[in-house]
């Protein structure tokens, strides 16, 4: 009786409906129209378009000649590797480090996820006090250590360093969550048996912990891959319209740039185009770099 309630799909579908129409019409319908936008001449937000360009892949000819959208990308690339590196490793470190610890659990969850929930505009403007030449924080306390000469945090060369740091401060706190969810799976009766075997605690780490976070890390690290692709708010507080010099663009603030600030709508429909080649691509060669294996 009870597994002939499965068989008639017809509830389920009425349930799948809204969220399939919801979808429909703010995901899929953006994404075919965007597509469409940057194949026509559209020179204002929200305004009709005049036409397709002549010729029509025009956009697409100006963005492989176009200097700027190659150092966004070549930008993005590092965040994607910073990323990696430096949000999902420390988070792998820390969700180990607490998982081992007996007590303050609660509380170094909550601080270590505590930077996702402040807003990045407010993250922005706090790093930009920071980073200040004059009177900021972290200049001040070299003064303290003996450095005579002020260093300018903004200036090309270490600018997309200072931006780097913060983004992958605010995010490490999300895959921390993440991955000790992942070590919270693993059951305690595979520790306690390792434990009698004579295992030190690095060695369940290696053979029992990071082997079964496998698929909870290639989980984080695609994310880490797509987020970077997407990453706006706190650079652009921090560096806006790519300053210095243009140096500074992530493909997400370069497609901003040109859709509110220059009013190239088309060609910023284009470079959203690019971002979403981009994340499929790259979401491809982690999985297979990541692949997920079955236990």
């Amino acid at each position: 009786m009870g597994a002939n309630i499965y068989r008639n799909k017809k509830p389920a579908l009425v349930f799948l409906f809204p969220a399939f129409l919801f979808m429909a019409l703010f995901l899929y319908y953006p994404f075919f129209k965007n597509i469409l936008n940057s194949f026509m001449e559209i020179k204002q937000l929200g305004s009709a378009g005049n036409g397709f360009n002549s010729p029509w892949y025009s956009n697409y000819v100006e963005m492989f000649q176009d200097q700027n959208i190659w150092t966004s990308v070549k930008n993005t690339i590092v965040m994607m590797l910073v990323t990696l590196i430096g949000q999902v490793g420390i988070a792998i470190v820390l969700a180990l480090m607490v998982d081992n610890i007996s007590k303050g659990k609660s509380f170094f969850r909550t601080v270590f996820f505590f930077p996702i929930v402040i807003s990045a505009t407010a993250l922005g403007l706090m790093f930009n006090l920071i980073f200040l030449r004059d009177k900021g924080m972290v200049n001040q306390l070299l003064e303290m250590l003996g450095k005579q000469s002020l260093t300018d945090w903004k200036a090309e060369g270490i600018a997309l360093v200072t931006m780097m740091l913060p983004v992958m401060w605010q995010y490490v706190g999300f895959y921390f969550v993440i991955l000790v969810t992942g070590l919270n799976n693993i059951s305690d009766e595979l520790y306690e048996a390792a434990r009698i075997d004579g295992a030190t605690t690095l060695q369940r780490v290696r053979y029992i912990s990071i082997p079964l976070l496998h698929n909870v890390i290639c989980t984080c690290s695609v994310l880490a891959v797509t987020g970077a692709l997407k990453v706006f708010d706190l650079p652009w507080v921090m560096f806006p319209k790519g300053m210095p010099l243009k140096t500074t663009f992530l493909t997400g603030t370069y497609m901003y740039y040109h859709t509110m600030e220059t009013k190239n709508v088309d060609y910023g429909a284009a470079i959203a185009v690019l971002i979403v080649i981009l994340g499929v691509i790259l979401s491809k060669v982690v999985n297979w770099v990541f692949h997920e294996k079955d236990y």
